[in-house]
């Protein structure tokens, strides 16, 4: 295929790459904006949220259920750590692996944070056409 303008229109509305990541920032922006009276950004919700466990988590079942490499997710949990939302810790089994865990304060802001997270959820969702998020959940899980 020659590379012509053609091809760029083609990539442009075809490219399913393209069109995730587009709707990926446009959702986060969407979801930052509503979590920034907390204090939050969507990306840090989420981390938080992946601590809200009854154990500390293994650093490595975090950053696979963000799906975040180690030093992605090291740096993501350093300001809030700072903040005191957040503790990391040597596992007692294995002193070179990391546990993550909610602090009381991080634990309150979480709280805080859900209604605000929920009532953008579903914001969200009411923008989807025939109101269908499970099956979008599930292409999105396929694609993943």
């Amino acid at each position: 295929m020659d590379l012509t303008f053609q091809t760029t229109l083609l990539v442009r509305d075809a490219c399913l790459c393209l069109h995730v990541q587009r709707a990926a920032r446009a959702l986060a922006r969407r979801f930052d904006e509503a979590l920034r009276p907390v204090g939050l950004t969507s990306g840090q919700f989420s981390l938080l949220m992946s601590l809200n466990r009854p154990q500390p988590a293994p650093m490595k079942s975090v950053a696979s259920v963000l799906a975040m490499d180690r030093t992605t997710l090291t740096a993501a949990l350093k300001p809030l750590e700072r903040r005191g939302l957040l503790v990391v810790a040597a596992d007692a089994q294995d002193r070179r692996a990391r546990r993550l865990a909610l602090t009381e304060e991080g634990r309150a802001l979480l709280a805080a944070a859900l209604p605000v997270w929920e009532r953008a959820h579903r914001e969200a969702e009411a923008l989807l056409e025939g109101g269908d998020a499970g099956r979008l959940r599930r292409d999105l899980l396929a694609l993943s």
